[in-house]
């Protein structure tokens, strides 16, 4: 524990969509969710987050379980549809009064507000209206959303993620058609991903020149990639993936440039040419971030594909599994050594703050006849990432907090709330019934004492310091 900095920031995550609830009260306006649930079969058992876990009237309460459990920093993200429900314009009031005192009751308790700015939920009007992140014009709509987020809330909040995990949701949304808008077009996907791009950089930018007292970032769900073996070529399909699958993000974020091998890759193998006009990397180079967010949660393995083959890329690479690991009940490979070697990747090539912001097991969570929820699963899925962390740290990586995913219980996008993450249980199923009650599970006490052990610790070292 004596690795960590003393302003070391152990946290926890949540998405507004996901927890809030309250979808059509007090002036929000339709997110593309809200409208994409409703498609039949979309989503496990076609819930939705029309109440989810109704943090938006339960949030002192959440707070309070929070401060109970001695948690540093609290990540959230906002809904745009709160603040302006016609996605620009008019700001609604009652949007911004929420999310205010949202962060008040967190600072009573001094536990650090990290705000997200975009965590999927783009209003439906912005969608209707021009296509929503297909088109240049969501660039100015989403800087004057920042910006009253900056003007309303940076007097109070140190740490931004301006968007969470770019890569999943125009991946899902545009190329795999399982996330909204749900379109299945990997050239539409590309240019989609390159405004995305030049959005974050614009609101970085300006975060930068207002001159608010903080930092920003965006959130990356980072996939560690390994080799099948160390045959040439299983190694060299690994390189093409690294290239396309998290450099192509990464490089855009903190060089300002997509690699030549990625670009190669997308115009030999697809025929797609980004459209990057005059200025383009310009802004990208000029909203270089103050620290990067990881999302981990699980690694990769690749090897050499074949011709004709029927998964992955024909000739390229495609993705097989890694006989030495376990696996969670979603099939995801649990590997806490890959933590470390993302920590490390990030390090060695761009040297820059890494802020976990999500990482967390997904199980199912059995509530016993006496209302307690055993969860040893959870905590030692947790406790060997926290080590790992603790090793990227000796290695000489910058880590500057480490938020689990998530607190509560939460709605998860396709699956229902079968897929338990939280510290504290909520109840809560699949047929949007349930009390709503809050139990803390096993887990909530384990890292409640982490917590305290760090505190003591910490101040052992400012007594002998």
């Amino acid at each position: 524990m004596t690795k960590f900095s003393r302003d070391f920031l152990w946290g926890s995550a949540s998405a507004a969509y996901q927890v809030e609830g309250a979808w059509d009260e007090d002036g929000k306006s339709l997110s593309i969710w809200d409208v994409f649930v409703r498609q039949p079969n979309r989503t496990f058992k076609n819930t939705t987050g029309d109440v989810a876990v109704d943090h938006y009237h339960h949030y002192k309460e959440d707070v309070k379980l929070m401060a109970e459990m001695g948690l540093k920093a609290y990540r959230f993200s906002i809904a745009w549809t709160r603040i302006l429900p016609e996605g620009r314009g008019e700001v609604n009031q009652k949007g911004i009064e929420f999310y205010s005192n949202l962060i008040d009751e967190l600072l009573k308790y001094n536990i650090e507000p990290i705000i997200t700015i975009y965590h999927w939920d783009l209003p439906q009007v912005l969608q209707d209206e021009y296509g929503g992140w297909e088109s240049r014009k969501i660039i100015d709509d989403f800087l004057y959303y920042a910006e009253v987020l900056f003007e309303n809330f940076g007097d109070r909040v140190k740490y931004w993620i301006g968007l969470n995990e770019q890569n999943v949701f125009v991946g899902l949304g545009y190329r795999d058609g399982r996330f909204p808008p749900g379109i299945k077009n990997i050239q539409l996907m590309h240019q989609v991903n390159h405004i995305v791009n030049l959005a974050n950089a614009t609101i970085i930018k300006r975060f930068h020149d207002l001159k608010i007292k903080g930092q920003i970032g965006p959130s990356f769900a980072f996939p560690v990639l390994y080799a099948l073996d160390n045959q040439p070529e299983n190694v060299l399909a690994m390189e093409k993936s690294l290239d396309v699958n998290v450099w192509y993000w990464m490089d855009a974020y903190l060089l300002g440039r997509y690699p030549r091998t990625a670009l190669a890759y997308l115009k030999n193998q697809f025929g797609i040419e980004l459209d990057i006009r005059e200025g383009d990397l310009d802004i990208l180079k000029a909203g270089r971030p103050d620290f990067v967010g990881v999302n981990y949660y699980q690694s990769h393995t690749f090897a050499a594909n074949v011709p004709n083959a029927e998964a992955g890329e024909p000739d390229q690479f495609k993705h097989v599994q890694n006989e030495h690991l376990e696996r969670t009940s979603w099939g995801w490979e649990i590997d806490p050594i890959g933590l470390r070697i993302a920590l490390r990747r990030i390090t060695s090539r761009y040297d820059i703050p890494i802020m976990i912001t999500e990482n967390g097991l997904g199980e199912y969570d059995t509530l016993t006849e006496d209302r307690k929820i055993h969860d040893p699963y959870r905590i030692e899925y947790l406790d060997n990432h926290i080590t790992a962390v603790q090793n990227a740290i000796e290695d000489g990586c910058q880590v500057i907090g480490y938020c689990t995913w998530s607190f509560t219980d939460l709605l998860s996008w396709l699956n229902g709330y079968g897929k338990r993450y939280g510290f504290v249980y909520v109840d809560r199923d699949e047929e949007e019934g349930g009390s709503l009650e809050r139990i803390r599970k096993d887990s909530f006490y384990w890292y409640q004492k982490l917590i305290k052990e760090f505190e003591s610790k910490r101040e052992n070292s400012r007594t002998h310091s």
